[in-house]
């Protein structure tokens, strides 16, 4: 009797791991109604984590990259080196304009002491003035010949400069897009750099809410990635002087305040402003009942005939143990507190 009790569990388990049981009923899901409550009102807007400092640092000269000294990720300070590209062809040409100088400089010392003695013989009237004013212009020109050799060489010295390629600030590196070997050309993009410490969120709000905020409404920011970071307190509040003519919506920048651990830019942020009226309606449910499927938020609702049905849903503030559900719920509507379950008996 026990060997044959023993097989039946065996049994029982292998159908259960094959999938060939019937799933839980729905009835005998938890389930709990979505709250209807009256919130403070505030509107939330979607919006994205920018670096107010963000550089693409990019070639000047063209040229093979021979070093790459960062990836990304790395925090490098101002006037660090980032990439050197191949500068032999720009050190010959250096060579050269120095060389250059040399040779005009010799031909002025030529021109300065034949100049000298013109002079002497125009003194005792042993040549012309036209003579003398011959010698003055050559001399002239050979000046001249060496100021512009002097240019040209401090060219080729700044245009090796551009080889080295160097931080402009300190800061973080975003990207690196060029691989060691590869073709610099004037205008790629060798790094991208960010300065962590000067954050901001930007987001498009519509014209009549942007109205409210010109009138000394204060902004909340929300970072839904970043866990504990609660409500934050922006530094500075800007609303850009534009309006987007196709949706009819102002841009807001808000600075986070410095040194905010694990902000990023492109973070999904969330900006709520307070809504002139008072209080609104509001629909609450549990924090465990949501669910998240790659970029889909979603609930477990049961329908007409009491079977669970996903629906996506936009979420709002969480307040504790509740969120709320800005869009796809409403109050009363009955929502599955353990999706896992429900998405057996779906």
């Amino acid at each position: 009797m026990r060997h044959a009790r023993l097989a039946l569990s065996i049994g029982l388990l292998a159908l259960l791991g094959l999938g060939l049981l019937p799933p839980a009923a729905a009835a005998d899901l938890a389930t709990v109604p979505a709250q209807g409550l009256r919130a403070a009102g505030s509107a939330g807007f979607d919006g994205v984590v920018e670096a107010v400092r963000q550089t693409v640092v990019a070639a000047q000269v063209p040229g093979a990259v021979v070093e790459l000294a960062v990836k990304a990720g790395d925090r490098v300070r101002a006037g660090q080196l980032l990439a050197r590209i191949d500068a032999r062809a720009a050190d010959q040409a250096v060579a050269a304009s120095n060389a250059q100088v040399q040779a005009a400089r010799a031909a002025l010392e030529v021109a300065s002491k034949d100049y000298a003695r013109q002079q002497a013989l125009y003194r005792k009237n042993y040549i012309s003035q036209a003579a003398l004013e011959r010698a003055e212009s050559e001399f002239k020109a050979s000046r001249a010949a060496v100021n512009a050799q002097l240019a040209q060489a401090g060219q080729a010295r700044t245009q090796t400069g551009f080889h080295v390629v160097r931080a402009p600030y300190a800061g973080i590196v975003a990207e690196v897009p060029v691989t060691l070997g590869e073709m610099a050309l004037p205008g790629r993009a060798l790094v991208t750099l960010y300065d962590p410490a000067a954050l901001r969120v930007s987001a498009p709000i519509p014209q009549a809410m942007a109205a409210q905020l010109a009138g000394g409404a204060a902004p909340r920011i929300e970072l839904p990635g970043l866990a504990g970071a609660g409500a934050i307190v922006p530094t500075r509040v800007q609303l850009l002087p534009t309006v987007d003519a196709a949706t009819h919506t102002v841009t807001l920048r808000a600075d986070l305040p410095a040194g905010l651990a694990g902000a990023v830019p492109g973070l999904f942020a969330r900006v709520w402003l307070p809504q002139a009226g008072g209080l609104r309606e509001s629909v609450s449910v549990p924090a465990t009942a949501v669910v998240r499927r790659a970029e889909m938020t979603g609930l477990y609702v049961l329908d007409g005939a009491g079977k669970p049905q996903l629906r996506q849903v936009r979420l709002g503030r969480s307040e504790g143990a509740l969120v709320e559900i800005l869009a796809g719920v409403s109050a009363g509507e009955r929502v599955v507190t353990d999706p896992q379950a429900a998405a057996r008996a779906h």
